[in-house]
Formats: C-alpha cells, sequence, structure tokens
C-alpha cells in the first residue's frame, strides 16, 4: 500500500513538475514576442502599447501564476529579469502620457505587481529577489531597465535560461564600451550613478570600480585614473 501511496505522490509531482514548466515556457515565448514586437532601438513604444495593452496584460497575467525556486538560477534569475521590465512598462502605461518614471510617485518602491504569486514593488524585485540572492551578480544593473534614458538600453527580446549568461555578458559589454555610459573626459572618467548607487557590488573581493569596468572594455581605462559620475537621465526611454 504504501508503495502504491509512493507512486501516485510522483506521478502528481512529475505532473505538477511539468505544469510549472509548461507555464515558465509560455511566458518565456510571451515576453520574448511583446519585446520584439514593442521595443526598438533600446526604446519602448509606449504610446502604441497604451492604445492596446491587450498583449502586454496577457504576459502579466501569465507571471502571476509562475513559481520558480531561486535554486533554479537560471529560470529565476531570466523570470524576475523579465518580469521586472514588463512591470516597468505596465507602470508607464498605466500613467501614459508621463515625462519620466519619477513623475509617478512611489513608481518604484510603493506601486505593487502581481507576480509569482505575490504582490510585489520593482524595488522589491531588484533588491530583496535578485540582489540579495545573488549578491555577486553585479550584471543585473546592466539588464534591469527602470524606463529612463540614463539605463542601459532594454533589448528587443526576452531574457531566457539558455541564453542568460550570454544575455548578462552581452549588455555588459555593450554598456561599458558605449562612450556615452562611460565618459571619458581627458584624464577623468565620469561614470553613471548606477556605479555610485551600488558601489558595493562592483567592489567586492577588493576590486575597485575601474577593475570592474575594465573586465568588460576593450579599451581599458588607467587603473589610477580620476573618477566621477554624471547626472542620471530619467527622461522617458520612448519611441520617437
Amino acid at each position: 500500500m504504501g508503495s502504491i501511496r509512493i507512486q501516485i505522490a510522483a506521478v502528481f509531482f512529475a505532473v505538477f513538475q511539468w505544469g510549472t514548466a509548461q507555464e515558465i515556457n509560455t511566458f518565456f515565448e510571451k515576453a520574448d514576442t511583446f519585446f520584439s514586437n514593442n521595443v526598438s532601438n533600446g526604446r519602448v513604444a509606449y504610446k502604441k502599447i497604451h492604445s492596446n495593452t491587450a498583449d502586454l496584460d496577457e504576459v502579466l497575467n501569465l507571471a502571476k501564476q509562475v513559481k520558480v525556486s531561486k535554486t533554479d538560477a537560471k529560470n529565476y534569475q531570466a523570470f524576475w529579469i523579465n518580469a521586472y521590465n514588463l512591470s516597468v512598462i505596465k507602470g508607464i502605461v498605466e500613467n501614459y502620457p508621463i515625462n519620466s518614471p519619477l513623475d509617478k510617485n512611489g513608481f518604484f518602491d510603493k506601486i505593487t505587481y502581481g507576480i509569482g504569486g505575490e504582490e510585489i514593488t520593482l524595488n522589491d524585485i531588484e533588491n530583496k529577489l535578485l540582489r540579495a540572492n545573488f549578491p555577486k551578480e553585479a550584471r543585473f544593473h546592466f539588464v534591469l531597465v527602470c524606463a529612463g534614458l540614463g539605463c542601459p538600453p532594454i533589448i528587443a527580446k526576452a531574457y531566457l535560461p539558455n541564453s542568460l549568461e550570454q544575455q548578462l555578458q552581452q549588455q555588459t559589454e555593450l554598456s561599458l564600451n558605449n562612450p556615452d555610459f562611460v565618459r571619458i573626459k581627458g584624464k577623468k572618467v565620469l561614470l553613471s550613478q548606477i556605479f555610485e548607487w551600488y558601489k558595493g557590488d562592483f567592489t567586492q573581493d577588493g576590486k575597485s570600480l575601474v577593475d570592474f569596468v575594465n573586465q568588460y572594455r576593450k579599451e581599458k581605462l588607467d587603473s589610477k585614473i580620476k573618477q566621477g559620475y554624471y547626472p542620471y537621465d530619467w527622461s522617458l526611454n520612448e519611441t520617437k
């Protein structure tokens, strides 16, 4: 009798696992299609989405049901990166027209979204689910897009578990080799305020900010170069 119960439990567990896999795979597929149709050259077609929110609503409704464990690191990270970027777009669309995410009070730390079976803010996704659970992964800062032009650009595809490492690497390299993002002014380098706000993420294991940047740059910075920060551009990353 005991062995039959074990077999039944195993079947239910397998069905549950299969269903969960199907849900997250469908989410990734729908997210990929959404980004492909609504993102171009690092900008988002908010006006177009605002006129018809059906596709955005569909993918976020799927996100409500998805449950993924942090032990399944690639699925977990890819899911929450996409969920963050989609929720940012949702927040902008719900307040459209708007010139900046900062024009809406509590955009990052008060407004909640139903994702993964809970109500959660954008800051919670970034800081509690991603950074806190994977403290060594500083490259998150180059794929989480806050709707401001100061952010690294959003891409026209979803982040997927089987290509996540390549995507994280590629987006970090693109940002840190972009002269508008890392600005060299004579004998001084000006960095995005991302490096000021999250300095501890980039200076782990005794690294300096320049050490971190140089890991991804083709033309290395002098290790003794003077550093500063340029003001963050919170203007909306809207398709023109």
